[in-house]
């Protein structure tokens, strides 16, 4: 038995955003980024599971939600000059907001376009055809042709070619890491030892985008006070250990 799947295409990425949170019902002005980060990469994943090409931009939004979420798990928040802290959301609410601004004022365009199909169009427009097919002569065209104007025009499509030939192209690689997979590893690990260094989760994937994840899935694990951390020894070094059950509770 077989059966289809059909997912809603949206316009952009922030036409997904506005999407969750007009229907979650949510505040826009405090968006709950773990939520609406689970929700949009979710519905990424099922593009790819469905062999949906999906946008450079999604990919990019993505990783703005992810360096915002991560912004937010970290203790020391930034500060502006006079002093007060800078919620990682604004820039996100700032864009939204136009979004919604522009993405009105565009269904009010359609709207009047709509509007105008219906009306009347002008008379005569077969008449007004015929009279200009009539005054472009195609032989008197044909007789000024020569090699020089053919050959003009063939180096202006070989010059056009050569652009779109030479245009910059963008590959999305997709990651083969998620935050729930390695929030498991490093239980995991945690499981085997009673105390983790970063150093050696680093050791097991050393490269980069491995360490980014695993980081940013430490901090997670911290938010929901499910390990702890302690100072080590050397540069950018900590230990890591699990919390016993009493102390989560």
């Amino acid at each position: 038995m077989s059966f289809e799947i059909k997912l809603p295409l949206f316009e952009g990425p922030f036409d997904l955003l506005l999407f969750f949170i007009e229907r979650d019902e949510l505040d826009i002005y405090d968006i709950p980024i773990s939520k609406i980060t689970k929700d949009f990469l979710d519905y990424l994943h099922e593009l790819e599971k469905l062999n949906i090409e999906v946008a450079s931009e999604f990919i990019l939004v993505a990783a703005k939600l992810m360096r915002i979420k991560a912004k937010m798990l970290l203790p020391r928040p930034q500060l502006d000059e006079e002093g007060n802290e800078i919620d990682p959301r604004d820039e996100l609410v700032k864009h939204l907001l136009e979004y919604k601004r522009y993405k009105s004022v565009l269904q009010e365009l359609a709207d009047l376009e709509e509007a105008q199909l219906h009306k009347e169009k002008r008379g005569n427009i077969l008449k007004e055809v015929r009279k200009l097919s009539e005054s472009v002569n195609v032989e008197s065209e044909m007789q000024d042709l020569d090699l020089y104007k053919l050959l003009k025009v063939y180096q202006k499509v070989l010059q056009k070619w050569e652009i779109e030939k030479n245009k910059p192209t963008h590959t999305v690689e997709k990651y083969p890491y998620t935050i729930e997979e390695q929030k498991s590893f490093i239980l995991l690990k945690l499981s085997e030892k009673e105390k983790l260094s970063f150093e050696s989760i680093i050791k097991y994937m050393p490269s980069k985008i491995a360490v980014i994840y695993n980081f940013l899935s430490i901090l997670e694990l911290l938010q929901l006070r499910i390990i702890t951390l302690h100072l080590g020894i050397g540069y950018n070094n900590f230990w890591i250990e699990k919390l016993e059950e009493e102390l989560v509770k």
